[in-house]
């Protein structure tokens, strides 16, 4: 197998797609002669063309239309945000058209469109620039929610999702662009909803997606030192949720951690929760514990911004507090 960075993993899919099927086209922000403002598009201009690699002003909400139109006709468009704080300029269409066309149309109009781009806290970007709005968007019938941890998931779903018919929310992480791990040779293709075990155990699981996924195996690599078993859970898809994934793994251990970057109140942890309590209620010997970024807005200082972001130690802290065990 191949050692990609995400970056290009994510790359090698929009090109496969594109020579795959000529109705697949990219259109955002500075993603052709640039090459897009994380380099994902590499490339792309230079074998597809303008018509298919097309530039647009800074404008999310007339882009974001344009793609959505272009769904309607037939083409399947990739809509890339340069982040997606910025796509809150675009949520009207994605919201209010994207999702709701197939419904409204009685079936007749499906809209096969990928929304994609950076998403959550990448360094010291401050408050405006460090969201994770993927709560939001799973919170919407219609849409589907992805979010990659590794190339080789970035790549195999980013296939997925531009061959779905349904409008998919594809959020990629923004301290991810630079890791490295193999993806697979040849056709690689992950079906959207199916969660992934990351790292097996037996005394506890921990639950989480995107950058958080690192996060956890750290956590699981400490626990481990104190002969503590922990099953890492990717999810990979938040809509559809892999729910039974999840519950099978909470019968096996008993306990459950839920990691995430966004903010506590309504964040995505609470809907897996939910699912926990009710399919594996009995199951449990403690009681679900979430770990969350502050509920404040970003800082920028970086020792503030440290402190508002999950990391492995404040994981190994909620494990412990689930399995009764003293805090170190």
């Amino acid at each position: 197998m191949a050692v990609l960075t995400y970056r290009d993993a994510l790359n090698q899919a929009l090109r496969e797609e594109m020579a795959r099927d000529n109705r697949v086209f990219l259109m955002g922000e500075e993603v052709g002669v640039y090459q897009g403002a994380y380099k994902v598009s590499r490339g792309l201009l230079e074998e597809f063309g303008p018509m298919r690699v097309v530039d647009t002003p800074i404008t999310e909400l007339g882009f974001a239309g344009v793609g959505v139109g272009a769904a309607m006709v037939g083409l399947r468009p990739v809509i890339e945000f340069m982040t997606w704080n910025f796509a809150l300029l675009a949520i009207d269409q994605i919201v209010n058209s994207a999702a709701k066309m197939l419904y409204m149309s009685n079936g007749q109009i499906p809209i096969p469109i990928v929304f994609r781009g950076p998403g959550g806290a990448a360094l010291m970007l401050a408050a405006q620039h460090s969201q994770s709005f993927e709560a939001w968007y799973a919170n919407v019938p219609g849409l589907k929610v992805v979010t990659p941890a590794t190339p080789a998931d970035a790549k195999g779903l980013l296939k997925s999702a531009i061959r779905d018919d349904n409008p998919v929310i594809f959020i990629e992480g923004e301290m991810l662009y630079n890791t490295k791990g193999e993806v697979p040779d040849g056709e690689h293709v992950i079906p959207l909803g199916v969660a992934d075990v990351k790292h097996p155990g037996t005394d506890v699981t921990l639950v989480s997606y995107a950058k958080m996924v690192a996060v956890a195996l750290k956590a699981a690599e400490e626990l481990a030192k104190d002969g503590i078993s922990a099953e890492v859970i990717d999810l990979r898809t938040l809509r559809p949720l892999d729910t039974a994934t999840i519950v099978a793994s909470v019968q096996k251990t008993n306990r459950c951690v839920v990691v995430e970057e966004g903010w506590p109140v309504a964040g995505f942890g609470a809907q897996i929760v939910d699912g926990i309590q009710r399919a594996a209620f009995d199951d449990l010997d403690a009681p679900v514990v979430r770990v969350t970024g502050a509920d404040v807005p970003m800082p920028y200082n970086r020792h503030l911004e440290k402190l508002a972001k999950p990391d492995a130690a404040k994981v190994v802290a909620a494990a412990r507090q689930v399995l009764y065990l003293p805090a170190e």
